[in-house]
């Protein structure tokens, strides 16, 4: 996982990328197991933080994004981009590997 020192703030993702903050996962089961490190599952969950201006088609204009920031989702598991930003976890993923809007 790559580690950088900018704000995520400051992170424009280009096109049809959106950047997405990994939440916060379950720690034990619904037995009141807790899990370890090695045993959680990677997180699929995530709060957008920043979008894209859209995809450009060949003919030129713009396509809007079916997200926008704030929005929770649900994405593909080992689709993206691992980013650390300070101490938080990030994603960039292309806006097809979104699946889902969570409410």
């Amino acid at each position: 996982m790559a580690t950088i020192t900018v704000a995520a703030s400051s992170l424009k993702p280009l096109g049809d990328r959106v950047l997405v903050k990994v939440l916060a996962q379950e720690e034990k089961t619904a037995g009141g197991i807790f899990l370890p490190d090695t045993a959680k599952e990677k997180p699929q969950i995530g709060e957008i933080t920043a979008v894209g201006e859209g995809r450009l088609t060949d003919k030129g204009e713009r396509l809007a994004l079916e997200v926008k920031v704030g929005d929770r989702v649900l994405y593909a598991k080992y689709a993206g981009t691992e980013i650390k930003i300070g101490t938080d976890d990030y994603i960039l993923l292309a806006e097809k590997d979104v699946l889902a809007i969570t409410e």
